[in-house]
């Protein structure tokens, strides 16, 4: 005797990972000035490559301040201003780092927002989050440097944002014009 096929449900096992993990992280991209321009720094990752701090926001915390800390954090920085958001990325990657995520497929959402690190500021990688090194680039050659393609559009408008910020124009001193410049007698 054949038994009839109902429509049931299944449920997912709870003890058991969803095949996708929707995460949602917070970031920094930090620079600052120096008398030779504008340098951006970048931390060396526990997979050996060039981005930006980042982490998950902690219960009740919201992304601004999440990217704050996180940057804080991993490179060592203190006395960071946010100046803007500067756009979200949208990443999938199988987890291959954190064990009670590992194998598994990850959907991230990461907000980065431009910080200004005080002039003189050097960081400290945040060893125990395996976060090997800091280095400040100038910003002209920071997309040589990003390890990752993904965060191109976000490092695009912070090197557009550079880029519409024109150094003030050089006062000249109310008076004659300097005699290099003057016409000479009987030239008009």
């Amino acid at each position: 005797m054949k038994m009839a096929v109902t429509n049931q449900k299944k449920t997912r096992d709870p003890r058991k990972p969803s095949r996708v993990r929707v995460e949602i992280s917070a970031g920094g991209i930090v620079f600052r000035r120096t008398p030779k321009g504008v340098r951006l720094a970048f931390i060396m990752d526990p997979y050996g490559k060039w981005t930006f701090a980042k982490g998950h926001p902690e219960a009740g915390e919201s992304i601004v301040d999440a990217a704050v800390r996180e940057t804080r954090e991993e490179m060592g920085l203190g006395r960071l201003k946010v100046v803007k958001p500067v756009g979200k990325i949208d990443i999938w990657f199988r987890d291959r780092y954190r064990p009670e995520t590992k194998g598994m497929l990850v959907h991230k959402h990461v907000h980065y927002f431009l910080m200004e690190a005080p002039a003189h500021a050097k960081g400290r990688p945040q060893f125990k989050e395996k976060i090997r090194k800091i280095i400040w680039v100038p910003a002209s050659r920071a997309p040589d440097t990003s390890s990752y393609k993904d965060v191109r559009p976000v490092l695009d408008r912070v090197l557009q944002h550079f880029s519409r910020q024109r150094p003030p124009q050089a006062r000249r001193p109310a008076g004659p014009a300097p005699a290099a410049s003057r016409p000479a007698e009987g030239q008009a």
